[in-house]
């Protein structure tokens, strides 16, 4: 379960009292989605996405790596990334009732519960890789 509130140490200045970019350490996250629209037929969504609109869903593995300005607790982003872990996209949550559950969305939905996490402008970029040629890079614009 990822903590409520801010931990004591989770972002820290380097020695000089300069923040600085560091990258925490890669997470991997199991996932189950479907991919299917709404607006497009069977045949189309089967057409489009192949496999993955399979009404039993796909799984996948995701890594994702966070950047930040300062450093993180590894222990604290550890709690953080245990509530995306093992989840099925379709049945968490709101935001994927709407959205087609892509990589890009999924790393959008990963922007966004990170940011009441951290104070505003901590979060650099956030890269979400579902397999070694499909990786999105996100800075929350």
């Amino acid at each position: 379960m990822a903590p409520t509130s801010r931990l004591p140490g989770a972002l820290r200045r380097n020695d000089g009292g300069h923040e600085c970019s560091t990258s925490v350490p890669p997470h991997v996250l199991q996932k189950t989605h479907r991919l299917h629209s709404k607006s497009l037929s069977n045949e189309e969504n089967l057409k489009l996405f192949g496999t993955c609109n399979s009404p039993n869903g796909c799984g996948h593995n995701y890594t994702v790596v966070v950047t930040v300005h300062g450093e993180t607790d590894p222990e604290y982003m550890e709690e953080i990334m245990k509530a995306f872990d093992r989840k099925n996209l379709d049945l968490n949550g709101p935001y994927f009732a709407v959205v087609v559950r892509m990589t890009e969305n999924v790393a959008v939905c990963i922007w966004g519960n990170l940011q009441k996490f951290f104070p505003l402008g901590v979060l650099y970029e956030g890269k979400v890789y579902e397999a070694d040629n499909n990786i999105v890079v996100y800075k929350g614009e």
